[in-house]
């Protein structure tokens, strides 16, 4: 009676269909996978028994002896009472004629306070603490890839209000897809995603998914999902990068909530809400340039209001009761390239009487498993030594649906697609055809030579495989790709560089795999003859090719692109790509229509990105990216001009850019117009149509702030990449060139350069204390802070010593004035108190610094102290007003010096902020963001000062003090202003 009452209680809380369509029917055959099956493991399947050991045994035994891996779980009910975890690389998958289901019983103990997981993916299987307990799992990180369950659907009975489905956030390749998440009164279905979901259907639960930034900080990409009935909001988030696909929301309060007090880059393209009770979007952070909001083609009936401004209450009210949304966009305006940019709205809709169709999804199903035919059953072996090349041609020749289990798959020859074949694998790290290193036909000087390769006009699909041309075939491409508008590459891998392991290693073997992809120095493969940028493009879609391509990561840096678009007018479409660590291009379209690129990311690293273009367009028209990500990883230390270039193109459209690096060395400037020799220098902007036109005339008014006849001057140029300024009581400026470990002084009065240190004390940042001594904040060691008088011998120096923080009434405090802060925490961070300060030889000023600054610690290898990060540091007086900008989330704030120099008062001062920020004794306040914006102390604009180059610096100096430095990256450049420095 207790298993039928169970049972019952079950389905009670059900919604929505209880049996979905299963997309896996019959068992796949792997001899390297791991069956949950009663005879390998103690599990029952019916609901009822607690399978929770059985499961995590499954998916325990695959790290354990593969590391990757797959675990197929049969059709059934897998009642389970605790967390399961699911490590790295390891994927789930449900089979049999209907799917299986995980679900959580009414009441389960742990549950009812939350979020509580019930599928956790890990960052690392933990070995136990040193008392034998097990230690808990650490979180997905931006390094866990492939990770990922497909076809297993999640149900959570009444009394578990803190139950999550899933926890998920995790980095490239990692995704869920065919899943059916019934959460009754449930918290979420999933709580912290990332990368890619697919056909995943939403029913009860207070929140269908509630998420914020993933954590490799790009975007979350739905597609094809459906959400009903959540009580709160369908979608809670912050910082997402959402990337909304054919989403479809009925029966809720809130389609799509972003946290107050956040920002986000959100793209939603083809969407309906029905039924929907408050707003349909609720906005946050609205002033802020770094929201991003943009959508397309919402259908939406009994939606009174749209969209809510969450600060000033402002409502978007639909036309009526039923309405298409053709556009809508909130955030910053460049109505072309050249163009002044605005904070607009923009709100496109017209009454419809009846509702159309929803969208046809363009990602197609997959053929019957019974076309399925195992390649291994043809010949092929993939054990990686074996050729199969012939296996493969014959296999192709004789059917149409290939599928591969877990191998490696060498050929020596292009493996050419018929128009229909389709190839399936299901992990594409353990999954690969390949070319090993000096496969003769792909050696020296030559055309382009495939490796897989689909026909003109064909409707193949290629998914779940890696393709791996090596470090040593000049000639390969990974895939050539003609095929037509209906085809599709799912869940593929270029392999090559980070994330390449070995199939079957374990994760100690792995970690000296990833050793090898750089020799010591970071600049070349461990192997010289493994060249970089040394192959075609590792994807190339050509000739009319198209279709759409879905979860991509083309890392290899062997490639001289991860995707390269030439020749084509059919219609192509990208939705999450990441496309990195190559040393020339990340994308290159050349002679390209009718493309929509939605969630690019793009990643340079410090080693062979450093002069990498992310993305350039040639000769191409009617293309749109929406969701697009530029990223620099945070050790990069060579300065680049700009993310995108454009040269003769026309009606490019781009919603939301994010531009960006927690390194010194972001873009400069996102996008270069090379027609017009045109740069702009905003790196965060929702809304941007290129024409392709000549720019629009500029006027410049009269200054309000430099002084009359006075222009900005090149003082002198040939560095590397200065900052650090700060100026003597002469009025000369001291600067830091830290690549090259040089002070300079630029004297005021004699108009000349000078070298002041060459020694290699690796020096950032410069401050000067009342006695006319240099303080130097270095890189080296833990806690390095050094002074010495300018002037004397290099052997002259005094080291400082860290010393307990108290209140110094009457000293000068030395502080940054820029701060990048990765996690929207600025206003919390910058008034935190510092438990060390630095105390000038003469005891007149102090430094403050944070424990990471005393210690050395590192993040993910680099230095991210204030004091170091800083672009600059300037010299505050207690109790006296002090303005401090906030680069990452664009914000300047003004607040007052406490007498131990802790920040206090904070309140925000303008949507504006960047690398810098000064203030005259009028009062006006510089922002040195792109240019140097000047704005009165209410917070109005009433200037802007062009500079030829984007400004990392700015300082007043001079004689008097009115002479505004202006550090450049490789020059230094100085304006003369009305009023001087304060």
């Amino acid at each position: 009676m207790k298993k039928l009452n169970l049972a019952f209680a079950i389905l009670l809380c059900v919604c929505g269909p209880l049996f979905a369509d299963s997309k896996f029917t019959e068992r796949p055959d792997d001899p390297s996978a791991v069956y949950v099956t009663a005879d390998k493991f103690p599990v029952h399947g019916d609901g009822v028994a607690d399978d929770t050991d059985a499961l995590q045994q499954a998916i325990d035994r695959v790290q354990e002896t593969t590391n990757q891996g797959i675990v197929f779980l049969p059709a059934g009910r897998y009642r389970i009472t605790r967390t399961i975890y699911i490590w790295p690389g390891i994927r789930l998958f449900g089979y049999g004629k209907t799917r299986p289901t995980v679900l959580l019983g009414a009441n389960t103990p742990g549950f009812q306070q939350g979020p509580s997981y019930m599928i956790f993916f890990a960052g690392a299987r933990p070995k136990p603490n040193a008392d034998g307990s097990k230690a808990n799992p650490p979180d997905a990180s931006p390094g866990t890839f492939y990770s990922a369950m497909n076809n297993v659907d999640i149900e959570i009975a009444d009394g578990n209000p803190g139950a999550v489905g899933i926890r998920g956030r995790y980095a490239q390749h990692c995704y869920l897809a065919h899943m059916d998440f019934r959460l009754g009164t449930a918290l979420a279905g999933i709580h912290d995603g990332g990368n890619v979901a697919t056909d995943l259907h939403f029913w009860g639960g207070k929140y269908g998914i509630w998420t914020r930034k993933p954590s490799p900080g790009w975007q979350y990409t739905i597609i094809d999902s459906t959400f009903e009935g959540q009580s709160e909001s369908a979608i809670r988030e912050h910082e997402a990068g959402l990337t909304l696909i054919r989403p479809e929301f009925k029966d809720v309060p809130t389609a799509i909530s972003i946290d107050a007090g956040y920002s986000d880059e959100l793209w939603l393209k083809d969407g309906r809400l029905e039924n929907v009770s408050g707003a349909g979007v609720i906005i946050s952070a609205e002033n802020s340039r770094r929201t991003e909001i943009n959508m397309e083609n919402v259908i939406c009936e009994k939606v009174p209001v749209f969209a809510l401004l969450r600060e000033s209450g402002k409502q978007v009210r639909g036309p009526q009761e039923k309405y298409q949304v053709r556009t809508f966009s909130h955030g910053l305006h460049y109505e072309d390239i050249g163009a002044v940019a605005e904070i607009q709205d923009v709100f496109n809709a017209v009454p419809v009487g009846t509702l159309p169709p929803p969208v046809k999804s363009d990602i197609r199903d997959l053929p019957s498993m019974d076309d399925w035919v195992n390649v291994r059953s043809l010949g092929a072996v993939g054990d990686g030594a074996a050729d199969d090349t012939a296996a493969l041609q014959k296999a192709i020749a004789e059917h149409k649906v290939i599928y591969f289990p877990i191998g490696q798959y060498r050929v020596t020859d292009t493996i050419r697609l018929r128009p229909d074949t389709v190839l399936i694998g299901l992990h594409p790290s353990i999954t690969r055809i390949l070319l090993e290193d000096g496969t003769p036909g792909y050696q020296g000087v030559g055309s382009p030579k495939a490796l897989v390769q689909a026909p003109i006009g064909g409707h193949n699909i290629v998914t779940g495989v890696g393709l791996y041309t090596n470090g040593i075939n000049a000639r390969a491409v990974a895939l050539k790709w003609m095929a037509g508008a209906d085809s599709m590459v799912d869940d593929v891998r270029f392999l090559g560089g980070h994330g390449t392991v070995t199939p079957g290693a374990t994760p100690e073997q792995n970690r000296k795999m990833w050793e090898q992809i750089y020799n010591n120095t970071n600049t070349a493969d461990a192997n010289i003859l493994r060249r970089w940028d040394g192959q075609y493009p590792s994807l190339w879609v050509t000739d009319g090719g198209g279709g759409t391509f879905v979860d991509i990561w083309t890392p290899s840096t062997f490639a001289q692109a991860g995707m390269y678009v030439s020749d084509t007018s059919t219609n192509g479409r990208v939705y999450e790509m990441s496309s990195e660590h190559h040393v020339r291009n990340e994308v290159v379209l050349n002679h390209v229509s009718n493309w929509q690129i939605y969630a690019l990311q793009t990643e340079e690293e410090r080693g062979e990105g450093g002069f990498a273009l992310p993305l350039e367009i040639r000769n191409s028209r009617d293309i749109t990216f929406a969701n697009l990500h530029m990223y620099r990883v945070v050790s990069s230390y060579q300065p680049f001009p700009y993310a995108i270039r454009m040269m003769d193109s026309k009606g490019i459209r781009f919603r939301n850019v994010h531009c960006y690096s927690d390194s010194k060395v972001s873009f400069d400037n996102s996008i270069f117009d090379q027609d017009h020799n045109f740069e702009l220098r905003q790196r965060e902007f929702a809304w941007l149509n290129f024409s392709g036109n000549a720019l629009p005339e500029g006027r410049k008014e009269a200054s309000t702030v430099v002084a009359a006849g006075a222009k900005v001057e090149l003082l002198a140029s040939g560095f590397f990449n200065i900052s650090g300024g700060a100026v003597d009581k002469a009025g000369d400026l001291y600067f830091v060139d830290a690549k090259k470990q040089m002070i300079y002084r630029w004297s005021a009065g004699t108009r000349q350069l000078s070298i002041v240190r060459d020694n290699p004390l690796d020096p950032v940042n410069l401050a000067f204390d009342p006695s006319g001594n240099l303080i130097a904040v270095s890189y080296a060691g833990n806690g390095t802070v050094y002074t010495f008088k300018p002037g004397t011998d290099f052997g002259d120096l005094t080291l400082l010593k860290p010393e307990t923080s108290k209140a110094r009434p009457g000293m000068t405090a030395i502080l940054p004035v820029d701060y990048w802060r990765n996690e929207n925490d600025f206003v919390e961070a910058a008034v935190r108190k510092k438990p060390y300060q630095f105390v000038s030889a003469d005891q007149s000023a102090f430094m403050p610094a944070g424990e990471d600054f005393v210690t050395g610690k590192l993040y993910y290898g680099s230095k991210m102290h204030d004091v170091i990060r800083a672009f600059g540091l300037a010299p505050a007086k207690i109790g006296q007003k002090f303005y401090v900008t906030d680069e990452d989330e664009q914000k300047t704030y003004r607040c007052v010096v406490g007498e131990d120099g802790t920040l206090t008062d904070l309140k925000l001062f303008v949507n504006v902020g960047g690398e810098s920020v000064a203030e005259d004794t009028e009062g006006n306040v510089y922002i040195a963001a792109g240019q140097i914006y000047v704005f009165s102390g209410a917070g109005k604009q009433i200037d802007t000062i062009d500079v030829p180059e984007r400004p990392s610096q700015i300082v007043f100096g001079g004689a008097d003090q009115r002479t505004l430095f202006i550090a450049a990256k490789s020059s230094l450049y100085a304006v003369q202003l009305r009023h001087a420095g304060k």
